[in-house]
């Protein structure tokens, strides 16, 4: 990857119960470019979204945003990625954090990654669906083009909130219209070929099929990001 610098983000994020599995949060460095790169005619795309996008359980080379800006530039695609996950963060958490990651990482593309943990939680859709709502209005009027990665729900949290909570991406989706990818753990999710051993977590192999499944959806959001710049 290109060099960068290391900036502390002071985040605590605590214990968070994730199907079973607890996870010790604590000080996340988030990966933020140079500002000189800002100006330049690289397409920065910043990978934004909890332990799935920070690649929790992998070493940092085998974590999706890495993978995939290794995938972009096999493509010819001149593009910096930056995996600006944390791992534990609800949609609140993404969404108090939203302005942030515009003023100091300065997206053209944001890939949104988010509500798996309220899922778990139980919370209510009603607010992750707000949520995920106001973080898009807010990249929106930024000029930031927006992936939306789905989530689906595990079923032993009742076929009403499942339901529910799986009818959020599409719905939002489409009234922003987005690019669109339906489901994030397409493929991957249950499978323990591709998860570490909490069966929750993305091993490598699972992060290179993810990479491999978001690779045509980020070329469309890249051609959206080039269209509006027209």
């Amino acid at each position: 990857m290109v060099r960068i610098f290391n900036v502390i983000m002071l985040i605590m994020v605590g214990m968070v119960q994730v199907g079973g599995a607890q996870q010790q949060g604590g000080f996340v460095k988030v990966l933020l470019a140079e500002k000189s790169e800002a100006s330049g005619a690289i397409t920065r795309i910043v990978a934004l979204g909890d332990s799935l996008t920070a690649g929790y359980g992998v070493a940092e080379a085998d974590s999706y945003p890495y993978l995939l800006e290794q995938r972009l530039h096999r493509a010819g695609f001149d593009c910096r990625v930056i995996n600006a996950g944390v791992s534990g963060e609800t949609s609140s958490g993404t969404l108090a954090r939203i302005k942030w990651v515009i003023m100091s990482l300065a997206p053209d593309i944001v890939i949104l990654e988010t509500g798996a943990n309220d899922g778990f939680r139980g919370i209510k859709t009603e607010l992750v669906e707000g949520n995920i709502r106001q973080i898009i209005e807010i990249l929106h009027r930024n000029d930031v083009v927006v992936l939306l990665a789905g989530m689906k729900m595990v079923t032993n949290l009742g076929s009403s909130y499942v339901s529910e909570f799986d009818a959020i991406y599409p719905r939002i989706a489409n009234d922003f219209g987005l690019v669109f990818m339906p489901f994030f753990l397409q493929g991957v999710a249950m499978n323990p070929e591709l998860n570490i051993a909490d069966g929750i977590h993305p091993n490598n192999m699972g992060y290179t099929k993810i990479t491999e499944n978001i690779y045509p959806y980020v070329v469309e959001a890249i051609a959206k990001s080039k269209s509006n710049e027209r």
